[in-house]
This record gives C-alpha cells, structure tokens and sequence, in this order.
C-alpha cells in the first residue's frame, strides 16, 4: 500500500513537471515536515528551486541532503549543476569531481564537467571529458553534442590564430 508520503511526493513531482512549481513546494514542504531527512523530497525541492532559478535555495536543499547522505550522487550532480548555472564553475568541478570519487563511470558526471570545463575556456579538457562520457554512454546527447561544439569553438579559435599571424 502506497503510504501518505509517497502519494505527495509523487503529486509534487507531477506538479513540478508540469511546471507548476509553487504547488510543488509546497507538498515537499509538507512531506519534510513529517519527515526532515527524507533526501528524495529534498533533492526533488532542489530540483524545482533550481527550475525557478532560485539557486542558493536550490544548493541549500542539495546541503542538507549531502549532509544526511554524504555519497547521494542525485545531491552532488545536481548542487554542481545548480553551482554551475549561478557560473561558479570551479566549485561545479569540485562536484563532479566528488560523483566520480563515488562512481568513476558516472557519465553526466563527466559530460557535466566537460561543460564548466568549456565555460571556463579549457576547451581541449572539455572534449576529453565528453569522449570519456561518451565511452561509457554511447548514447549521451548531451556529451555529443557538447563535444562536436566544443570542437567546433576550438576550431574556429585556431583559424583566428593562424589568420593573425
């Protein structure tokens, strides 16, 4: 039997797919009243703060997930994108690089890092990333994707070089 928990989480997950935030909130809101540790409604309250671009709430409710589960790899990925999106990209690379510790194959942890990696301008570091997502994803749109522009940018970076000189 599904518990009074579970039918709120899954109303607030179906609102916040329907981006109906606010509605979303308010039932995680409620589920962590009746239970602070519950690290699903926590991540999932981050995931809608984070959609509404209210990122330090989002990287708050991420905290004390990690707090109550250090090694919630759903936690990590999701402060570091929350970190990256705020364009603190350093402490997204931290992030990763703490899903990785966890799971060394993990790859949106690597396609994720290969894109602050490419905010940053380190571009050939970025493409490794991508290829590594991809050797373990063949699949993975967003790390094919992200590669092809990546080297893209490199190239028409080299083009510019070569036209000056």
């Amino acid at each position: 039997m599904i518990n009074d928990i579970d039918k709120m989480l899954a109303q607030a997950f179906e609102f916040a797919e329907d981006e109906n935030y606010s509605d979303a909130l308010r039932l995680y809101d409620l589920v962590l009243k009746k239970e602070p540790e519950n690290i699903g409604a926590l991540v999932d309250k981050g995931a809608t703060l984070q959609n509404m671009g209210r990122l330090k709430l989002a990287i708050r409710s991420y905290d004390k997930a990690l707090v109550i589960s250090p090694d919630n790899l759903d936690a990590i990925l999701n402060k570091g994108a929350a970190l990256h999106s705020d364009q603190k990209y350093q402490k997204a690379i931290e992030c990763y690089d703490v899903a990785l510790s966890i799971d060394k194959k993990c790859a949106m942890a690597l396609a994720y890092k290969g894109l602050s990696l490419g905010e940053m301008g380190k571009l050939q570091d970025a493409i490794k990333h991508f290829k590594k997502a991809l050797s373990i994803d063949h699949q993975y749109d967003l790390a094919s994707i992200s590669k092809e522009v990546a080297q893209e940018l490199l190239k028409s970076i080299k083009e510019k070089k070569t036209k000056t000189l």
